[in-house]
């Protein structure tokens, strides 16, 4: 596997990889690399082609109150399981290089940004645009892979490229998850033991939804109030948001007359986790 840091050495590869012939795959993280990422890895490698992951904690995307300074940085162990999972090449930019001094650019994703995890994060999904429109500039990439877990954030990239024009095909890949159902996530390594089993009431409270569409519960407030009686029944657990929302736009839906999607964020412990769950109501 190859190792990069530069955008010219990046470009240089990505040129050669082209002129050969193969689509570039690009798999971008922000490091602590876990199942979650290697299923990304795997689903490119199984594509074919040129498989690229970048590994940067992009600071524009983090609150003045947030963990950019505590958030995990495992560079090691990130090479091993790229490559094990069948990264070609693994690029970690230089923060000087993608944020050169005095740069003052940044996209703004308007309402997309604003709502559910934007309304806890301001800013947030700004310097996502942001990061990702730099990332995918300077890779030049034909693919896109992005995990599921993150929902509001694939919306807004794949918004982007639409409103931007880019080539780039956007792929989701399905949430990774823990054996008790916990979707995989960098940020569950903060968790005590006990917080670690409390914060299992996010996924049974979506499947438990999911299963209450499934048997023709069509009203969103009572699934969204489904969702608040088993969370709430978590003493460990602070429910930050529970929505139903359509799945394109993220506006708040009130009859479930079609696939839906539930979006939940909660606070375990210190840690802030989010969740999500396709909700499929029977064929009429």
């Amino acid at each position: 596997m190859i190792h990069i840091e530069t955008v010219a050495a990046l470009r240089a590869t990505v040129r050669d990889a082209t002129a050969r012939g193969l689509t570039v795959r690009f798999v971008p993280t922000m490091g602590a690399l876990h199942d979650g990422h290697a299923a990304l890895i795997r689903t490119a490698r199984e594509s074919g082609g040129f498989v690229l992951v970048s590994v940067f904690v992009n600071p524009t995307q983090f609150g003045p109150n947030e963990d950019f300074a505590r958030y995990p940085r495992t560079p090691d162990a990130d090479a091993t399981l790229a490559a094990k999972s069948g990264a070609d090449a693994l690029w970690a930019p230089l923060a000087e290089e993608l944020y050169p001094p005095g740069e003052s650019t940044r996209l703004s994703v308007g309402a997309l940004g604003a709502v559910w995890e934007g309304a806890f994060r301001p800013g947030h999904f700004d310097g996502v645009a942001t990061v990702v429109a730099k990332l995918l500039a300077a890779t030049s990439a034909d693919v896109l892979y992005l995990g599921e877990k993150d929902f509001q954030q694939t919306v807004v990239v794949r918004r982007l490229v639409r409103d931007l024009l880019l080539a780039t095909e956007v792929c989701i890949v399905p949430t990774v998850r823990e054996p008790d159902g916990l979707a995989m996530s960098s940020r569950t390594r903060y968790l005590s033991a006990e917080d670690r089993r409390a914060a299992a009431a996010i996924s049974r409270a979506l499947r438990s939804a999911g299963e209450l569409v499934a048997r023709g519960e069509r009203d969103a407030e009572v699934v969204r109030r489904h969702l608040h009686e088993i969370i709430g029944a978590e003493p460990r657990v602070r429910l930050q948001y529970a929505g139903i929302v359509n799945a394109d736009t993220l506006d708040s839906v009130g009859i479930l007359d079609a696939p839906s999607r539930a979006l939940v964020a909660a606070l375990v412990g210190d840690t802030h986790l989010i969740d999500n769950l396709l909700l499929v109501p029977p064929t009429p």
